[in-house]
């Protein structure tokens, strides 16, 4: 597993991709890194999930607030699709990034592979997020002594592991370009 040479990067760009779609394919193809050929698998699979979760979600919300006129409802459903889109936009990133950069340079199976690493930090970060801002009445007995200290957070400190998490894969990205 090389670096791909000038003349695979020429070939490359004839062969675009076109839309999301496109690039999920694309980026399967030109990579040599197993592990970010595994991730966009992963990424594929969580994306579909997270957007039905969302969808079904929005359904809800708006079956709940239909008869209600703007004002905090509006508010609410416009944010319910933004933190959706917040979700999935670190999920989709590494495999967007792989793509654009085997199209437009020579790339390395170690961006590759670095990317598909930090992308899975995100994931896990996603859910020791998720066990963090579980309400308490939800919270169920358990015998980790790991989860029952992440039940004893604040629910708001939920957010950071996603957000550093999110920002190892950009210093990630960074790096290695």
């Amino acid at each position: 597993m090389t670096d791909a040479t000038p003349a695979d990067h020429v070939e490359g760009t004839q062969r675009s991709y076109d839309g999301l779609p496109g690039a999920f394919v694309y980026a399967v193809r030109t990579s040599e890194s197993w592990l970010f050929k595994g991730y966009v698998l992963l990424a594929l699979l969580l994306t579909v999930a997270i957007a039905l979760v969302f969808v079904f979600g929005l359904i809800s919300i708006l079956a709940q607030t239909s008869t209600v006129r703007g004002g905090t409802f509006t508010f609410s459903r416009s944010f319910f699709l933004f933190v959706g889109l917040l979700v999935v936009a670190p999920l989709l990133a590494p495999v967007l990034l792989v793509a654009r950069r085997h199209r437009r340079s020579v790339s390395s199976v170690t961006y590759d592979r670095g990317l598909a690493l930090s992308a899975l930090l995100f994931v896990a970060s996603l859910y020791v997020g998720l066990v963090v801002s579980v309400p308490p009445q939800l919270q169920e007995p358990t015998g980790s002594s790991i989860v029952t200290a992440l039940y004893e957070l604040p629910q708001i400190a939920g957010l950071v592991p996603p957000l550093v998490a999110v920002g190892v894969m950009y210093a990630v990205h960074r790096l290695l370009r």
